[in-house]
């Protein structure tokens, strides 16, 4: 099983393609108290929505790594 951080350039690359990753990075700083929230309604969609949405679910359940998240796509938003 891969680690949610294992995802993020993947994640990154595909959200600054469609040129979403300043926005997801403000979302991510803005929604973090629903953040668990939103994490709890992927795992219940796991089943139909595949692994990806497990690692998504596994760091939005993690403050700290919702933060480190948003970070790493402004810093890859910025460069």
């Amino acid at each position: 099983m891969q680690t949610p951080r294992e995802y993020w350039s993947n994640w990154a690359s595909q959200l600054h393609r469609l040129k979403l990753d300043a926005f997801a990075a403000w979302l991510l700083d803005a929604g973090a108290p629903v953040a668990l929230l939103g994490a709890q309604a992927l795992f219940v969609a796991r089943p139909l929505l595949g692994p990806r949405s497990d690692a998504l679910a596994r760091l939005l359940e993690e403050e700290d790594e919702v933060r480190a998240f948003a970070a790493y796509l402004r810093e890859e938003a910025a460069s």
